[in-house]
């Protein structure tokens, strides 16, 4: 992995693990550890093994975890309630994404006619179906919108960024899109979630509670680095370390008398 604090100071891929916490009233209640470099794929194993000891109902988490796999596996389950900023969030209240002609977004969408109109006016009309696997076996159901009418458009070489393994020539290429429905309608939907009071509040103390432990154990622990090799032995340490928070956290909490509050209220004394 690429390492934030590089010891080594040369840029090369090292050995480590992927620690991911849950923290609830802002202890840690559970751990998951990993070699995979994404969190995308840790969310589901880490829900299940959580879901097995705690009765959790809200889950909050970042941007790094969102996935279509990750939306469909919560959405098929009664109770449990996905609260995650899409990846794109931050990105879409910037003046340069909103008028790249690039982006699906940034298209008109005719749900009638299942069609988009790109920045000149042309139609990206639905041309064919298919499924996309995902390593860990998920399927994801893509529609391919085409436009067959991109010869002489003055954007066509902005519009259409050719890539290093295109064998066409900028010439012989159009315009097309991979679009998947359920994904676009996840994302809405939660960008809407993320946005009620609920959300921000969670959001906000997702931002404190977990963050704030690993702050906490880098700086105030000084722990930054694993002692021991191998996943067992990682695991062991890493319980260590977090039960050794968990008792400085509650001795925090006795001395400010804080016992039983679990929420930071933004705005509040």
């Amino acid at each position: 992995m690429h390492m934030k604090e590089d010891h080594m100071k040369n840029g090369q891929l090292k050995p480590g693990y992927n620690v991911n916490i849950a923290t609830v009233s802002e202890y840690i209640v559970g751990n998951y550890i990993s070699a995979d470099r994404t969190d995308t794929k840790t969310f589901i194993p880490f829900l299940k093994k959580l879901c097995s000891t705690y009765p959790v109902q809200r889950v909050v988490v970042d941007s790094g975890y969102e996935s279509e796999e990750n939306y469909s596996y919560v959405d098929d389950s009664e109770r449990l309630s996905l609260f995650v900023k899409p990846a794109d969030h931050e990105q879409k209240k910037k003046r340069k994404y909103k008028r790249d002609i690039v982006r699906r977004e940034n298209m008109a969408y005719d749900a009638e006619k299942d069609e988009y109109t790109c920045a000149q006016g042309k139609k990206l009309q639905a041309a064919a179906g298919k499924k996309r696997r995902s390593e860990t076996g998920y399927a994801q159901e893509v529609t391919v919108y085409e436009c067959t009418d991109c010869n002489g458009c003055p954007v066509k070489a902005q519009c259409i960024r050719q890539k290093k393994t295109d064998k066409k020539s900028p010439e012989d290429r159009f315009k097309r899109l991979n679009v998947s429905k359920y994904y676009i309608q996840q994302r809405k939907a939660m960008e809407k979630k993320i946005s009620t009071a609920e959300g921000i509040l969670l959001r906000v103390n997702r931002s404190i509670q977990a963050e704030g432990v690993f702050a906490a154990i880098k700086e105030d622990l000084n722990f930054r680095r694993f002692l021991t090799r191998g996943n067992a032995n990682i695991t062991v340490e890493w319980y260590l370390v977090s039960m050794a928070y968990n008792i400085l956290k509650l001795y925090h909490k006795i001395q400010t008398d804080r016992l039983g509050i679990h929420l930071f209220v933004p705005g509040a004394a």
